[in-house]
């Protein structure tokens, strides 16, 4: 793979390439090489820059003033000239806006606020895996992954419940797909009909306000002046898509990493792993968020490597979660790994909101799976997502008895 590297062959921005291939020694020999990579035009899209080591990626993230998020912070929608929502949703805003919205927005994702939420999600886990482990049989990324994260954003969006499975199948398909085809036909689609139905739901809620976060929204002023109705919607977008898609991926990817790692699994479930570092270690090790796209926002240089305003970058996750300075044996999973920094949330002021939650859910299914579960194994081929932004897999078919059985 570093010679197809040398022949500018790899295209980090096709989602086939994340799909089809395992990339690990791509990011190995671009950290030691090429940590500041120019992937060439390719096509039709323009060129960019790709940062890969744990440090480089870190420091762009604390950095909002050279590294900035306010056109865009997503590879796609930055190689087609910016974001049409920049400067409006809270991921694609910097400055005063950014801290001032974020900081309304922290006072409904804080421990405290979200105890409520946590209860509901442990109630629900246990729901879901008992429901399917009395089958025998899912296809786990739908049956129990595809449900909980939906549920807890859904709760604290207050979502009614028949709209739920719909929602689900619109934030499914509007990042990944599970074939090339599906991802080029439905994506835009789905992104704009998840867009027309917050438009409907924010006008509800604001004459009709509740105690849920589109209500906030709505009634929030940020700078002295409200949220317009497009700034509502877009945030509603956007705290959707990540509340639900990037939790489901790390609980796909962690129970398929327990099926491939069998004595990881044996100690967690003989109680030698506690639940706080086996969560951490599949965030890392699933690495949900492939990448976070940002703008140059002057001239710098970096590791000797000239950038100019205005050239798109991108920080990979996927590469610093796995980079040999920063962890010990990073292709190993060790669920009790410690410490384990990973940047699976992002860092500095774009640090994930959800990020309390996230853990929450991951960690409740993780101790009803102990609980509860005698045996489980694959039941068939996993498939994974079509996508250059997130990143696991769409399928994970099981079969599993309950303990005891």
């Amino acid at each position: 793979m570093p010679q197809l590297l040398a022949a500018d062959a790899v295209d980090l921005a096709d989602p086939a390439l994340h799909a089809r291939e395992d990339l690990a020694p791509v990011w190995r020999h671009l950290r030691a090489h090429e940590p500041v990579h120019w992937q060439p035009p390719r096509a039709g899209r323009p060129g960019f820059w790709a940062l890969t080591r744990y440090e480089d990626v870190a420091a762009a993230y604390r950095d909002a003033e050279r590294f900035r998020s306010d056109r865009g912070n997503v590879l796609d929608t930055l190689l087609g000239g910016g974001d049409s929502a920049a400067g409006l949703m809270l991921p694609t805003t910097d400055g005063a806006r950014h801290a001032e919205l974020r900081g309304a927005l922290m006072k409904a994702f804080s421990p405290r606020a979200l105890a409520g939420v946590v209860d509901s999600i442990r109630a629900a886990s246990r729901e879901l895996v008992t429901e399917f482990l009395d089958q025998g049989a899912c296809d786990f990324a739908r049956d129990v992954a595809g449900q909980l994260p939906l549920r807890a954003i859904c709760d604290l969006l207050d979502v009614p419940p028949g709209d739920r499975q719909r929602l689900l199948a619109m934030t499914s398909s509007a990042l990944g797909s599970d074939s090339e085809h599906g991802l080029r036909d439905d994506s835009w689609v789905s992104r704009g009909e998840i867009l027309l139905y917050f438009c409907d739901l924010a006008a509800r809620r604001r004459s009709d306000p509740r105690d849920d976060i589109v209500s906030l929204l709505t009634q929030v002023r940020v700078q002295g002046e409200p949220l317009s109705d497009e700034e509502v919607i877009l945030n509603c977008y956007s705290l959707i898509l990540g509340g639900d898609e990037t939790t489901r991926l790390a609980l796909v990817g962690g129970v398929a990493a327990l099926l491939e790692h069998p004595a990881q699994w044996a100690a967690y479930r003989a109680g030698d792993v506690a639940t706080g570092p086996a969560v951490e270690e599949i965030l890392r090790w699933t690495t949900p968020t492939l990448h976070a796209g940002r703008t140059a926002g002057q001239d710098l240089t970096l590791h000797g490597t000239r950038i100019r305003a205005g050239d798109v970058v991108t920080l990979w996750n996927a590469s610093a979660n796995r980079d040999e300075a920063a962890f010990e044996e990073p292709d190993a999973f060790r669920l009790a790994r410690t410490p384990n920094r990973h940047l699976s949330f992002a860092y500095g002021s774009h640090f994930c909101l959800g990020a309390f939650l996230a853990r929450a859910e991951i960690g409740a299914v993780l101790e009803d799976l102990r609980e509860l579960v005698g045996e489980m194994a694959a039941a068939g081929p996993a498939q994974r997502l079509y996508s250059n932004f997130l990143g696991g897999l769409g399928t994970l078919p099981l079969t599993w008895r309950p303990a005891g059985a």
